[in-house]
């Protein structure tokens, strides 16, 4: 075989090889490609955008960096608040019907009241108190149909959205986020839900939610305590009711109006 020949066969390898690499998500995500995750740990990396279609958490103290999105599927779960670890997320997070999508962790001695702590690679959080972790997202997070939303410690730079879903045995705990637009909840029942110590620059809305706490002793109550809100707390048709908390002095400050059953929350 002639020199020419040799070489135009070894060029036609080596394109291949690299179209190989490129068409696997495996090998392509660490690098800026897009990442589905079936199950398991999402790891350490920079992807263009991640959809998680399985039971998926988080890789113990990894930093994730997301350009785009972050997509939850129908009926899929995203365990992020379990672990230590570093998450941006470039534009939106989603989260579909049935789904489960949890993300953020701190200790209560960082933020001052009950908190939701990391659990690391102990056995229990109180074992490593010190674990925080860090989730910054640059647009909006929806969940529309969801089994389960919790937000603890995030920083969300545009709007939360969450319609419809939740049930008997589901806790939404949307507790100690920076966010920068409005927070909507709109047609959940849960068996916990609790919009707590956040600051929210915009409105804060909640219609049509349904507290279903089965404990004893419990009040089956949408909590609604010591938020910072730059605009208008709006409620109606809680369904038993709302909760500025046990703390007497814990409540919400409101740049601007507080309406219907969230009226003596201030």
């Amino acid at each position: 075989m002639n020199r020419p020949a040799s070489l135009k066969i070894l060029a036609m390898i080596a394109t291949a090889g690299a179209l190989a690499l490129v068409g696997s998500p495996a090998l392509a995500a660490p690098g800026g490609g897009s990442y589905t995750c079936a199950g398991g740990d999402i790891p350490s990396g920079h992807y263009s955008s991640v959809t998680v279609t399985g039971d998926c958490g988080i890789e113990v103290g990894a930093t994730i960096d997301i350009a785009r999105n972050l997509e939850v599927a129908d009926g899929a779960a995203l365990r992020g608040d379990l672990v230590a670890s570093t998450i941006t997320i470039g534009r939106n997070v989603t989260a579909g019907e049935g789904s489960y999508l949890a993300l953020g962790c701190q200790p209560s001695s960082l933020v001052g009241n009950t908190g939701h702590a990391c659990w690391g690679m102990a056995t229990s959080p109180e074992e490593e108190p010190q674990d925080v972790s860090e989730v910054r997202i640059g647009g909006n997070v929806s969940a529309t149909g969801a089994e389960s939303v919790a937000l603890n410690g995030v920083e969300v730079a545009r709007n939360v959205t969450l319609r419809g879903g939740g049930g008997a045995f589901t806790y939404w705990p949307i507790k100690n986020n920076s966010i920068g637009g409005n927070v909507t909840i709109d047609g959940v029942t849960a068996e916990w839900i609790g919009v707590m110590f956040n600051v929210v620059d915009g409105n804060v809305t909640l219609t049509d939610i349904t507290s279903v706490d089965s404990h004893p002793f419990a009040d089956p109550v949408v909590y609604i305590v010591k938020n910072q809100i730059g605009r208008n707390l709006t409620c109606s048709n809680l369904v038993h009711g709302v909760s500025g908390g046990f703390d007497p002095t814990g409540v919400n400050v409101v740049g601007r109006n507080a309406n219907g059953q969230c009226a003596g929350l201030v």
